[in-house]
């Protein structure tokens, strides 16, 4: 049953639309399974076997540690995405992990040399994850650029319209995001404490801009943000 799981898994992704029916049912094999639930830790960058990983269903959250031990969220992990060793050089000096941050959290992932071997036998498939790490890489460095270039309130406001862009379903006017960030977490994307995020968001529900609840965050107008 996990092979069909898988089959279909793979199947689905752009990024493995080139291969041929045969070719997706050879990766299921090289390929691993897992199921987690909220809380769970999926990796550490510091494990003795690297793995890419792809998101099938649910969020994650990408955690960097610096020397301090400060954590800061480097990124948000949708259904679709990748993560994992991307750059595919195993850095091993980096130090980062990945959790679960919603409930029934579905994974596929693949050794790393496993997957330097799949990417030297299909050119094709070589060139998709070319552009679609180009692309992550970029948004992350876009996201990093706005950390030194911005004060608090303006990253808090960049990250919600991005995270409404990316999640959001639009009800009129409204903005409506299923929430499954703490306000710790929202601190941490955007490099703050909990009680500046905290005192960022209570000004913008003063100001009739949106409301923060546990299960939903909605903005009342995305254009006034």
């Amino acid at each position: 049953m996990y092979d069909e799981l898988k089959y279909w898994y793979l199947r689905d992704h752009k990024l493995f639309w080139t291969l041929s029916m045969s070719q997706i049912k050879q990766l299921c094999i090289i390929t691993g399974f897992k199921k987690a639930k909220k809380g769970d830790v999926i990796y550490f960058s510091s494990s003795d076997l690297p793995r890419v990983f792809l998101l099938k269903k649910g969020n994650i959250k990408i955690v960097s540690i610096d020397e301090d031990g400060s954590e800061t969220i480097k990124d948000i992990i949708q259904k679709g995405d990748l993560f994992g060793e991307l750059e595919l050089d195993s850095d091993r000096n980096s130090n980062e992990y990945a959790k679960a941050l919603t409930d029934e959290i579905i994974i596929c992932s693949f050794l790393l040399s496993d997957f330097e071997n799949l990417l030297l036998q299909n050119p094709s498939l070589a060139l998709s994850y070319t552009k679609f790490v180009g692309l992550k890489m970029k948004r992350i460095k876009n996201n990093y650029a706005n950390l030194i270039s911005k004060d608090a309130k303006t990253r808090l406001l960049t990250f919600l319209k991005d995270w409404a862009e990316r999640d959001g379903k639009q009800e009129g006017t409204r903005m409506v995001i299923e929430n499954y960030l703490t306000q710790t977490d929202i601190a941490q994307i955007i490099c703050t404490s909990r009680q500046t995020a905290t005192s960022l968001l209570n000004e913008l529900e003063e100001n009739g801009l949106m409301h923060y609840g546990r299960k939903e965050i909605i903005i009342e107008d995305i254009a006034k943000l």
